[in-house]
């Protein structure tokens, strides 16, 4: 989903790198010192200096990932933020340079940024997907593969094992690279009217319109049947039956004997009664219940 940034944005961006580049570089005593200042005493004026001073390595940053079709301060924006997250995690104590650790941060928060909003369909929602987002084009070029959409299996084969992912996430990242968003309602000729729109190619998963009205009129009956059989039962009988077979969450034979005061074996000798009234009933009403689905075996 590319996005184009306005004249006088450009020139604001230009602006800012030009004065960015102008701050000066710090030594490693003085740079751990500022650090030490804003993690302990939280001075702001440390950190403004500190993260100025490596402003130029978040906009070094973002010049990698202009090819995405995103505007570059946005990219830089998104860098500050990795910046800043690094200033108020490093640990001046060790022996590391705060441009090293904060590389880190930096390439995360615009790599989050372009996954978020290169195109309006989430994209790089794994691990896998998201190294083949950053690097697919990268390895294509090196083996000399510049083709279009699809890759040879031959390629595949390198690329996933390059990468530790498998080649049907090859082909489908290679696929959904070469594809720009396009709307559903979108006309499938340009200039022609009558022509139609993409969503008309869409295939409805649902039931046809006379086959939801069969399925629901074949409901309506099978629960009348079985309601007018039920009245076969005493009251015992269409107890248990409703608490063993008519609810989503049946009762045990144990617990159902606990509540009406007699043995689980006489529940079960009574269930199994009640069945074969219900089937003999069913039976008289439409033939086989077992054919129709409306009882288990017992």
């Amino acid at each position: 989903m590319a996005t184009y940034e306005t004249a006088e944005a450009q020139s604001a961006t230009r602006r800012f790198v030009k004065q960015a580049m102008k701050a000066p570089l710090l030594e490693h005593d003085y740079e751990r010192a500022l650090a030490i200042k804003w993690r302990d005493q939280q001075d702001e004026r440390a950190l403004h200096e500190l993260t100025t001073a490596y402003m130029r390595l978040v906009i070094s940053m973002a010049a990698r990932f202009r090819n995405y079709g995103l505007p570059m301060s946005d990219l830089v924006q998104e860098g500050n933020i990795g910046l800043m997250q690094a200033a108020a995690r490093f640990e001046p104590e060790r022996d590391v340079r705060f441009s090293t650790y904060a590389a880190w941060w930096i390439r995360s928060s615009i790599q989050d940024y372009v996954l978020r909003n290169w195109s309006i369909v989430r994209t790089g929602t794994t691990a896998a997907q998201k190294s083949l987002f950053f690097n697919l084009r990268r390895l294509r070029a090196l083996i000399s593969d510049t083709g279009e959409g699809m890759i040879s299996r031959e390629n595949r084969d390198i690329i996933a094992t390059k990468l530790g992912v498998s080649e049907r996430e090859v082909e489908q990242m290679a696929a959904r690279l070469s594809a720009n968003d396009r709307s559903l309602n979108a006309p499938m000729s340009e200039g022609l009217d009558g022509g139609g729109e993409w969503q008309d190619l869409l295939a409805d998963e649902g039931m046809l319109p006379e086959q939801d009205v069969m399925e629901r009129t074949d409901t309506e009956r099978r629960v009348n049947w079985i309601q007018e059989a039920l009245k076969s039962l005493n009251p015992r009988e269409l107890v248990i039956i409703q608490e063993r077979r008519l609810t989503d969450d049946g009762m045990t034979l144990e617990a159902l004997g606990v509540r009406m005061g007699i043995s689980k074996e006489r529940v079960r000798q009574i269930e199994h009664q009640a069945l074969k009234k219900l089937r003999a009933a069913l039976i008289k009403k439409v033939g086989d219940p077992e054919a129709s689905g409306l009882l288990p075996d017992v």
